[in-house]
């Protein structure tokens, strides 16, 4: 997206407190110095006069606080004692002179927010290498990245797309750096620096998007591991054929589960646990020991039970033939209490 043709689309979470908030404390104590001064010249109403020589009362206190702390200074109220003007150059004129340093702080501030905010986003796209895009933050998104951080990683490693604002406002508070848009459009992934991402995770609402999406990013992003969502079975080809490495099929996976629990309800609570992070029963990968290569599975004894072995990114269960032989660079896929003992 061109810097300068339209406001980016990017919002980082606040690590200090924001414009509107300083604003409005700035405003508070500006009228906080308006009661003083006001309550000064009441105070002492007896000497003060206006210009018609009537004594001063609570409004004439009011406005003349108000037209002198602004240095705009009618001189239709005035003070006529030594004291009145003892007080008004110790009480009111400093007054006078804070209130002008909150103006003029706050003029600049508020010139100047765009440039901070300027300034921010290129430290952070500066620092933005080998992050994880997730593109959509609906169940979904937000299941995938509590598993994320389940896993250790930081929020700053996470960027959130999605084209609705209120969705973008809760991944900003949430502390995640979020693009307001469409992520099938090509700008929208180059503000996430989707060439520079390590993983790209689609769980947008509809499948079409989600084709779109990943075709857009394999395009931009070679290397990429990209985990797509559909909701169809018959779309996951799709997908595949777009470039995702892995894709989900959530309705198919729901309907498996609502299977399951009509006739073998603890099955389904053993799968959720396994889906849950950070507690219960987790799946876990671990690098075959230097001692088990060259033996079969069987005959190896291990902490914990080895489902599935990775070998050469294919999927090889523990009952395979092939694992009669195990080879250096395969991985266990193991089914261990949460968290690993051996992490």
């Amino acid at each position: 997206m061109p810097r300068g043709s339209e406001a980016s689309a990017v919002s980082l979470p606040q690590t200090e407190r924001g414009p509107l908030a300083s604003l409005r404390r700035r405003l508070v104590v500006a009228l906080g110095l308006i009661v003083f001064v006001a309550t000064v010249a009441y105070a002492d109403r007896g000497g003060y006069r206006d210009s018609a020589g009537n004594a001063v009362n609570l409004i004439d206190a009011f406005y003349y606080a108000t037209v002198s702390i602004t240095t705009t200074g009618y001189g239709d109220v005035i003070p006529i004692t030594d004291r009145s003007r003892l007080l008004t150059t110790i009480l009111i004129t400093p007054a006078r002179i804070l209130f002008l340093i909150l103006l003029v702080g706050t003029t600049l501030e508020v010139l100047a927010e765009t440039s901070r905010t300027a300034i921010r986003e290129r430290a952070w796209r500066r620092k933005l290498r080998d992050h994880i895009i997730v593109c959509g933050y609906g169940t979904k998104g937000r299941s995938a990245i509590d598993v994320l951080l389940g896993k250790g990683h930081q929020r700053s490693e996470i960027v959130v797309i999605d084209a609705t604002a209120e969705r973008v406002a809760e991944a900003t508070q949430a502390g995640f750096a979020a693009v307001h848009g469409d992520s099938t459009r090509t700008a929208i992934l180059v503000e996430a620096a989707v060439g520079a991402a390590s993983a790209i995770i689609v769980a947008t609402d509809r499948d079409d998007a989600a084709v779109l999406t990943t075709l857009t990013a394999r395009e931009h992003n070679a290397r990429a591991e990209i985990i797509a969502a559909v909701r169809e079975d018959e779309n996951r080809h799709l997908l595949r054929q777009s470039g995702a490495n892995s894709v989900i099929t959530s309705s198919e996976a729901a309907g498996l589960l609502l299977g399951f629990a009509a006739f073998a309800p603890r099955v389904v609570e053993v799968l959720e646990d396994l889906l849950s992070v950070g507690t219960g029963l987790d799946l876990v990968e671990r690098a075959v020991p230097q001692e088990s290569i060259g033996r079969p599975l069987s005959m190896v004894g291990v902490d914990a039970p080895v489902l599935a072995v990775v070998r050469a990114e294919q999927l090889l269960r523990f009952d395979s033939p092939e694992l009669q032989t195990l080879k250096a660079g395969d991985l266990w896929l193991c089914l261990c209490s949460n968290p690993d003992p051996l992490n």
